[in-house]
């Protein structure tokens, strides 16, 4: 006589062949169902993908797409790439030692950091194989157009379409092929507003082991701060926050000023002191966001150190002007160009990631290639890296 162990669980189905269930056993279940009832019955999958994915869908569609075709990974020529790094130049040179820090960071953990300009066309990527064969490392070249009309909906071309920083994992992805992909992407905005460029981090093969959307918005943060600090050459550039020693941070408050009052761009931790949540975009002015006239800022600008200020909130600041003719050596790194500032008591990326090199270098006696296979990156970069610091006086 045997043991009836009572009813089996349902096998799960094959991608994209759920029956109609509110349950689901993974993520994978999820999306399945939703991709099923979006490109096979016509029904919106409000509730099981977020509406930034769903209308990117529906662009794709629009654009003649289907789902189970294989996106055109087209080969990429010198030419190309020397006309996309040209044009990229300045947003490079501002976003390379995020970059580079991003590089070290996620080293052992298998993810690709991308950047691409604001059309989509890839600018740097993660070194990887010489031979690329995986979805993933086929995108992450330089030149790659990552637009939803050439790779469907990828966080990159999610971003550059909608401005906002999203996530786009597994079966989200328009294609089919891409289902294994993971990637996380925030934009980096110009002085005037506009999106210039895409980070992105992607994995391949499994979901992210971390906050991925949290970690590329800090980073791109900072790569937006400084790459409009630099544009800010003939305008005023201001820099506030709560605390004094927030300023010079990546959590710093920074604002354009033009010539007449008009406020051309403020960056998310300033929007967040200046302006309610959900504020309609309108012309921003200096007097109506900060309670101050353009000669009251430009009379600030002889301070050495932040000021005091009270918004017309009644929310209290510590506020620091950079004239016009300045503010390009602040964004360049000179100290002396901006009102000094107490620096942040915890340590700085720059510093885990150096003493994390030392060690790694103290580990393999020395031995640069060594450190540079364990750290799981080029020869090159920690090569640069080191002379950086040691031209700093920073290497113990």
């Amino acid at each position: 006589m045997t043991h009836d162990p009572g009813p089996r669980p349902p096998r799960p189905p094959a991608f994209g062949t759920l029956a109609p269930s509110p349950f689901f056993a993974t993520a994978a279940d999820r999306l399945a169902w939703a991709r099923q009832r979006y490109f096979d019955e016509g029904q919106r999958p409000s509730g099981l993908v977020s509406e930034p994915v769903i209308q990117s869908w529906q662009r794709c569609l629009a654009a003649g797409l289907k789902p189970h075709q294989r996106p055109e990974f087209e080969p990429v020529t010198r030419a190309r790439v020397s006309a996309a790094l040209a044009r990229g130049h300045t947003l490079l040179q501002a976003a390379a030692p995020e970059i580079d820090q991003l590089d070290i960071l996620l080293a052992g953990t298998g993810c690709k950091v991308l950047l691409t300009d604001g059309h989509g066309v890839v600018l740097r990527a993660s070194a990887g194989d010489a031979v690329a064969r995986s979805p993933l490392e086929l995108g992450a070249r330089v030149g790659v157009w990552f637009a939803e009309g050439n790779l469907g909906s990828t966080a990159p071309s999610v971003v550059a379409r909608s401005g906002r920083a999203c996530t786009v994992s597994g079966g989200e992805h328009f294609f089919g092929i891409l289902e294994q992909v993971h990637c996380a992407a925030a934009p980096i905005r110009n002085r005037d507003g506009d999106v210039a460029a895409v980070l992105d981090v992607s994995i391949e093969g499994r979901p992210f082991a971390f906050d991925a959307f949290a970690l590329v918005r800090l980073f791109a943060t900072a790569i937006e701060n400084r790459y409009v600090a630099g544009q800010a050459r003939e305008r005023l550039l201001l820099r506030f926050q709560l605390a004094p020693s927030l300023l010079g941070t990546a959590m710093e408050g920074l604002a354009v000023v033009g010539e007449d009052g008009s406020v051309s761009w403020v960056n998310a931790a300033g929007l967040a002191l200046v302006e309610p949540p959900g504020c309609a975009p309108t012309p921003r002015h200096v007097e109506s966001l900060f309670g101050l006239t353009l000669p009251q800022l430009m009379s600030a600008c002889g301070a050495k150190a932040p000021l005091p200020h009270r918004l017309p909130s009644g929310l209290g600041i510590w506020l620091a002007a950079v004239e016009p003719a300045r503010a390009r050596r602040a964004a360049d790194g000179d100290v002396a160009a901006a009102p000094s500032a107490p620096p942040p008591s915890p340590p700085s990326l720059d510093d885990v990631n150096r003493r994390h090199i030392e060690q790694t270098l103290a580990e393999c006696g020395g031995n640069i290639s060594a450190a540079a296979r364990r750290l799981g990156v080029s020869r090159g970069l920690l090569y640069r890296r080191l002379r950086e610091w040691q031209a700093a006086g920073d290497l113990s």
